[in-house]
């Protein structure tokens, strides 16, 4: 009697790693007795300790980036790596792998494209409440910006289809990586979803990468190119409206004078103001103009997700294609 094959989906947890020797060899451990059948990889953005020799002998796929950041790092994983499910966490062991299968639980059940394990107990992170502070921030301005479909949008632990990692055009270079998956989900309004995790402490000897104004400054640059790029018209908007307020602050005592004298002695006033106006209302046509510009993107990248094959999707195929050939289950009938 033919039987229906079942197909599991396949599962890469992903490591991005730099200087982690102290962590690493027990992270992969821990992951791979959580998710057995996952394939563990690795990738080394040139550490200068053991790192990829620890990840190695721990049983990980190692891979070397020569590029520096993590936004690289992930860019080349995505890029290289065939599954159904992908799992990023980080390798310095702040994210705890026996959650992985909650994550991945969530993925499947809410059929969403991205899971985010949302940190409790940040703030512990080595002590460094500056961190703590400027998540807050940052969270608050994303929701001003681009939407509320995330609250911790610098966490490294998410869970993701292969539809959203084939269609995800990563660009950021660093730490920003995270902030970018967010705005192209919101951007795309793909289904996400969030679970609150455990935020572990670093062990002992082992230092965060991250610096708290030189990390923010990034973060704050790549919010302001990802606001002209998603939402064009909001941005140039708000330089048409600073130059209109400037260019009416400086032109109303000159338009003043000119009523009351008939005169306009200040003459370089004048032209500045007049010159802003013309500032302005360039800012508002460029916003108007690469908004559609951007509407037309958004519509594209819309298109090229919808033909990526969810492994949903291709299971559900796979499966009918089976039992196209082999024929319809059959119940034994009873004596």
């Amino acid at each position: 009697m033919p039987q229906e094959m079942r197909h599991e989906p396949s599962i890469a947890v992903l490591l991005p790693c730099y200087n982690e020797e102290l962590t690493i060899g027990e992270v992969v451990r821990r992951f791979r007795e959580t998710l057995p059948a996952a394939a563990i990889y690795v990738y080394d953005n040139n550490s200068r300790d053991l790192t990829a020799l620890r990840a190695r002998a721990a049983g990980a796929i190692v891979v070397r980036e020569p590029r520096q950041g993590k936004g690289n790092v992930v860019r080349r994983m995505f890029a290289d790596i065939e599954a159904d499910i992908y799992l990023m966490a980080d390798g310095d062991g702040t994210y705890a792998p026996e959650d992985a299968p909650q994550l991945i639980n969530t993925l499947l059940t809410e059929r969403s494209d991205m899971v985010v394990g949302t940190r409790r107990g940040v703030a512990n992170d080595a002590g460094r409440t500056g961190h703590a502070f400027g998540n807050r921030i940052f969270n608050s301005l994303y929701k001003r910006l681009f939407g509320s479909d995330f609250t911790d949008i610098f966490s490294g632990y998410r869970a993701f289809t292969r539809r959203f990692v084939k269609s995800f055009p990563a660009v950021s270079g660093g730490f920003e990586i995270e902030t970018e998956m967010s705005v192209h989900a919101s951007q795309l309004k793909l289904p996400v979803s969030e679970i609150g995790l455990d935020y572990g402490r670093r062990p002992e000897g082992s230092s965060s990468k991250l610096s708290t104004f030189r990390d923010g400054a990034k973060i704050l640059w790549m919010f302001a190119m990802l606001m002209k790029e998603t939402q064009p018209l909001r941005f140039f908007g708000a330089f048409s409206v600073f130059f209109l307020a400037s260019s009416l602050f400086l032109m109303a005592p000159v338009l003043i004078e000119f009523a009351e004298t008939g005169l306009v002695p200040r003459m370089p006033t004048w032209v500045l103001s007049v010159g802003l106006l013309l500032l302005s209302m360039l800012a508002a046509v460029t916003g108007v103009i690469l908004d559609s510009v951007s509407h037309g993107r958004a519509e594209q990248k819309r298109i090229f997700y919808l033909s990526m094959p969810s492994g949903r999707v291709e299971r559900e195929r796979a499966i009918a294609l089976a039992t196209l050939k082999t024929g319809p289950r059959k119940t034994p009938r009873a004596a």
